[in-house]
């Protein structure tokens, strides 16, 4: 975000132009004066700036904008030409960069990307975590937040939640504390996923009245 230092000479910079704008006496075709605020001139910073390949997100910091959609809506430009400009920075950036960095994969790591892939499928939905990053727990899927649970697995999800109850009521019985306390979690991670489930499919199934 700019300082206040920067602020103060963009905002004078623009009441120049402003005067200068005046001084040409263009019009509009309705042979009105041509009116522009200061603030105008953010719109055309962004429009050029992103077109000329800064990236959106850069100029959402330069703006000070909380939200990306605030940024694109100064952008008044179509989104194909802010695409095309973000394409040619990206050129413009690789070709400065070392020529090493660029190498093509080879079949062993093209294959390890792709397998990658197919580990993610789980019995309960699918699991989000980065590639290359290992399980952190040991494959008890359901305990974990970067599971992705598919509504067609609910009824197996609520076979899973039955049997840890059922899992719990046993150890308390049997006096295994240290059982009750690992079942426990993995309760609560099922009851967590039939939640998420549950909300999901009740946002679908809301209706909006306009």
């Amino acid at each position: 975000m700019f300082g206040s230092v920067a602020w103060a000479g963009f905002w004078a910079f623009a009441a120049i132009e402003v005067n200068a704008l005046a001084a040409t006496g263009l019009a509009n075709v309705d042979g009105e004066a041509l009116n522009f605020s200061p603030h105008d001139f953010r719109r055309i910073f962004v429009t050029d700036a992103i077109m000329n390949g800064l990236p959106p997100h850069i100029a959402q910091v330069i703006c000070g904008h909380r939200h990306i959609d605030t940024t694109m809506g100064y952008k008044v430009v179509y989104p194909a030409e802010t695409i095309e400009a973000h394409r040619a920075f990206i050129t413009r950036r690789r070709a400065s960069r070392p020529s090493e960095e660029y190498r093509t994969p080879t079949e062993e790591k093209w294959g390890a990307f792709l397998a990658y892939f197919e580990r993610r499928k789980v019995s309960i939905g699918t699991c989000a975590r980065a590639f290359g990053i290992p399980c952190v727990h040991e494959h008890a899927c359901v305990r974990c937040s970067l599971l992705r649970p598919e509504p067609a697995q609910r009824a197996r999800l609520v076979g899973i939640r039955d049997n840890l109850i059922a899992r719990i009521a046993e150890a308390e019985r049997e006096g295994w504390i240290g059982e009750v306390e690992g079942l426990r979690v993995s309760l609560a991670g099922a009851e967590e996923e039939l939640a998420q489930l549950d909300a999901a499919q009740d946002g679908r199934s809301s209706k909006a009245f306009l």
